[in-house]
């Protein structure tokens, strides 16, 4: 690992890593209740508030020494350079010649530093939002003169999965239309989640949203040209049927023409955008249509402060810097090898998936962007749940199991008190139902890090052994005073820049996904074979020969 020339003195990589490697053997048998005993003052050492939204990273298996050495490391992993880089148009996303701009995305109107950039940006929002607030005055109507009372998201990966949270996770925020309008999401290529869908659905009252970035993944068209077929078999065969009812977000406008959507339906995306960094942009138009043209400006403004809070705090108060950080020291020193995402709100019941997709495909990779195989282990297992159904299902497995896991719990400090929620009548019901929550999400917490220490200690006199919590188990905490769309938006971008910062720190891509497809190449060879258009097997393996036999009939399995 080379260092470029530093404003500032540094170690070399070397001397770092001795020092890590050293603290290494140190923490490996400390346990986090020593470290609370040493140090009274550990929250505040340990902790950093970015308004309305704090982060706790005090049970973390750290002190001072080691979260030193892991900012001297990021400084001799040239990280504000990387960033620096990131925040401008140069093309670091090397394997497909493209910049990484999603940061762009969210740019105030007039951006002084990239007025072109941003003025490109809200053109295309504004075009979005037009349509958005046609749809809510009841404007926008379907081939038969109807009003649109259903909108259905086309998508798959990104294009689907970011959408899907976060409308799920502002449904509270819900705009009011002239009339009830709801939100769909179809994604699965095998047909029976559209088919459930179609059969509660008017082809009048529908429009569809195709939402592709390349205007060619094979799940997506498949499921739209489905839908196409559904709405012509009850509309007819008329252009004006395609017209009305569908809208495409692409990179690939002549494509969408192709595909029969008019021009006025068309919502652009940039080759700087990837997918999973996309839901800022018009692939955020099921976001909008559910939140409404100004909650989805909150939304922006919740990721941009993020972005300014990335660019200039330093890294010892910098939260995506911290996350990243402390997970490279769990990852790569502590050996955990697994990290759950346990939010304590049911309107996130999406966002362990959310972040499943942003980490693991943005960082999931073994080769260095120097071309050689990567020196550490690189992304962690993401996997998680909402905190009270996980509590009855995998936390048995946190609390006593053999496996080292880093968690991050999220909550909202308040909830049932604002003026857009129904259910104010049941408000002081459900204010203790908030509090259980809250409870429990802090109880877990503690557990998992202080084990047998958390117990009373007249339980703990007698306690037998398969009774007992070694704990020990590292993990950070975000409490958020009210989950709405601008603590939303700054929520999402913390773990943006949180995996942007790990690729600095293991010198990898993080923008490309190479394997996703091949994967997709792959299965497109094997299609003809299905379709009984080619018969020649003897190029594939023996064990997908015979599970083709078993597919075509040719054989019982």
């Amino acid at each position: 690992m080379s260092i470029s020339q530093q404003p500032y003195t540094v170690k070399s990589t070397g001397q770092i890593l001795d020092q890590l490697y050293e603290l290494k053997q140190q923490f490996e048998s400390k346990h986090l209740t020593e470290l609370f005993q040493q140090d009274p003052q550990r929250f505040q050492h340990f902790s950093v508030n970015l308004e309305p939204l704090t982060f706790d990273f005090s049970k973390h298996r750290i002190d001072q020494k080691v979260l030193q050495a892991l900012v001297q490391l990021a400084h001799a992993q040239d990280l504000k350079q990387w960033i620096k880089r990131l925040f401008s148009q140069e093309q670091i996303n090397y394997t497909e010649q493209r910049a990484a701009m999603h940061w762009a995305l969210r740019l105030p109107e007039q951006h002084a530093q990239h007025p072109e950039l941003a003025d490109a940006v809200h053109t295309q929002l504004q075009r979005m939002f037009s349509l958005v607030e046609k749809i809510h005055a009841g404007q926008y109507r379907g081939a038969t003169g109807e009003v649109i009372q259903d909108v259905v998201n086309i998508g798959v990966g990104g294009s689907d999965l970011g959408p899907l949270m976060v409308s799920q996770a502002l449904s509270d925020f819900k705009q009011p239309t002239q009339r009830p309008l709801k939100v769909h999401f179809v994604s699965t290529m095998d047909g029976s989640q559209l088919s459930d869908l179609l059969h509660k659905l008017r082809p009048e009252t529908t429009l569809f949203i195709i939402s592709s970035k390349s205007f060619g993944t094979i799940d997506t068209l498949s499921n739209a040209q489905t839908v196409r077929l559904w709405l012509e078999k009850a509309l007819g065969q008329d252009l004006r049927t395609i017209q009305h009812h569908f809208i495409g977000v692409s990179t690939k406008p002549e494509k969408m023409t192709v595909w029969g959507i008019a021009p006025e339906n068309q919502f652009l995306l940039w080759d700087w955008v990837g997918g999973r960094y996309s839901l800022w942009s018009c692939i955020g138009l099921p976001i909008a249509l559910t939140i409404g043209v100004q909650g989805f400006k909150y939304f922006l403004a919740g990721a941009n402060a993020v972005d300014e809070h990335f660019q200039g705090a330093p890294f010892e108060q910098n939260i995506p810097v911290l996350m990243g950080l402390l997970g490279v020291w769990n990852n790569n020193f502590l050996d955990i090898q697994t990290h759950a995402v346990l939010p304590y709100d049911g309107r996130l019941k999406y966002f362990a998936s959310y972040l499943q997709q942003l980490e693991m495909e943005s960082n999931g990779k073994s080769v260095q962007r120097n071309g050689h195989r990567v020196e550490w282990d690189t992304c962690p297992i993401i996997w998680g749940e909402v905190g009270p159904n996980a509590q009855h299902a995998f936390y048995q497995l946190l609390h006593q199991g053999t496996q080292s896991v880093s968690s991050d719990f999220i909550a909202p400090v308040q909830r049932y008190n604002a003026n857009q929620f129904t259910y104010v009548d049941n408000a002081e019901a459900l204010i203790e139902q908030h509090n259980l929550a809250l409870s429990n999400c802090l109880a877990q917490s503690r557990l998992l890090a202080f084990g047998n220490q958390a117990l009373d200690a007249s339980e703990l006199a007698n306690l037998s052994t398969y009774k007992q919590y070694a704990g020990n188990q590292p993990s950070s905490t975000m409490l958020i005073q009210e989950l709405n769309p601008y603590s939303l938006g700054m929520l999402i971008a913390l773990y943006e820049h949180k995996v942007f910062v790990q690729s600095v720190m293991w010198n990898i891509n993080p923008f490309d996904q190479w394997g996703v497809e091949k994967g997709k190449e792959i299965a497109n060879q094997l299609l003809p074979i299905l379709n009984g258009e080619q018969t020649d097997v003897s190029a594939l393996d023996v064990s997908t020969q015979g599970l083709i036999a078993i597919l075509m009939g040719k054989q019982r399995g």
